[in-house]
């Protein structure tokens, strides 16, 4: 018998009026067509979140408070200029510093805003495997389409700690699940094996986004993924040849300021239009240095409010980029 506990009253009630083969039967292609709605909502998720993806600033307001306003206007600006999903509370968001109900509320207000524009997915990790899979069972996840898990940070677990935390994280959830390797960050770094392991194993992790920077770990990986199974830049400089090897697109962070021209760069280059795309990467690249080179978002919150879409705020430890960066920003905004 494939009943819950929960189902057990209704269960009994059928079997009355029907017999139990007949019962059996219903709940036998109940389960079935559950399972094929799951595996195709995962399919469908998976065909979508390729192209650019944006990883979305928190902004704040003078007094430190989530400016809902300034969200609202970030997230039509970066629509509109052709990105392909939303990554919402992923490390760009500052979600270290967001309280729980913080992370709920600037979660649905960006389902809300997008308005089914375009797919949301959800950043939702940690160094603490019990937690994040108490997260994934009790935050609203109403409107996501996918999860993005970083990887476990300062208490670098061995790969076999990564891929017995990454099969729980998965566990805990029926939405499809993105990796994130960005050992800069998290000083762990998961290995191309354990990516294929956990790709073999959990019919939900049907991504990553691979932040390593190293091409050789790339070109490792893209040469022995299986179908089916998406491989995303997490480098905005390194794009370009990234996805000249393979990969199906990026989760960027310029492209909450350079949204367009990014958007069009990652378009041409996945349609092969390699000269075209080389121009504009060339264009991007001195203000792509300029966001990181004081550390993210500082640079990317001084060019959105150079631009008027939010304040130059951030939430400690994070500062803003000193005046002479701010400077060099106002200036390639300028002219680019």
């Amino acid at each position: 018998m494939t009943t819950s506990t929960t189902n057990i009253n209704l269960y009994e009630i059928l079997k009355r009026k029907l017999g139990e083969q007949e019962t059996e039967a219903i709940i036998s292609f109940t389960d079935s067509k559950l399972e094929y709605n799951n595996e195709n909502k995962i399919k469908m998720s998976y065909q979508q979140l390729k192209g650019t993806g944006v990883a979305l600033v928190t902004p704040f307001q003078k007094d430190g408070s989530v400016d809902y306003k300034a969200l609202e206007k970030l997230v039509d600006h970066v629509i509109k200029g052709g990105v392909d999903f939303l990554v919402a509370l992923g490390t760009t968001a500052e979600s270290p510093t967001l309280n729980a109900s913080e992370k709920q509320r600037v979660f649905a207000a960006i389902v809300k805003y997008c308005n089914s524009r375009v797919p949301v997915v959800c950043g939702m990790g940690g160094n603490n495997t019990d937690e994040v899979v108490h997260q994934l069972k009790t935050f609203d996840l109403t409107g996501a389409d996918a999860i993005l898990s970083v990887a476990p940070y300062y208490n670098r677990p061995s790969q076999e700690g990564l891929y017995q935390h990454f099969k729980a994280v998965a566990a805990a959830t029926q939405l499809p699940v993105i990796l994130y390797n960005v050992p800069g960050r998290t000083g762990s770094n998961i290995l191309p094996a354990t990516v294929l392991r956990l790709s073999a194993d959990c019919s939900n992790i049907t991504a990553i986004k691979e932040a390593s920077g190293n091409i050789v770990q790339c070109m490792e990986l893209l040469q022995n993924k299986p179908d089916g199974f998406t491989v995303l830049s997490g480098d905005d400089n390194l794009v370009l040849a990234q996805i000249a090897l393979g990969m199906e697109g990026i989760i960027s962070v310029a492209a909450n300021c350079f949204t367009k021209d990014f958007t069009n760069l990652i378009n041409m280059a996945l349609a092969g239009k390699y000269d075209k795309a080389r121009k504009l990467l060339y264009k991007l690249l001195p203000g792509i240095d300029l966001l990181f080179v004081e550390g993210n978002p500082a640079g990317v919150k001084a060019a959105l409010h150079q631009m008027g879409i939010c304040e130059n705020i951030l939430r400690l430890p994070l500062v803003p980029v000193s005046d002479m960066t701010g400077k060099k920003i106002n200036e390639y905004l300028k002219n680019k």
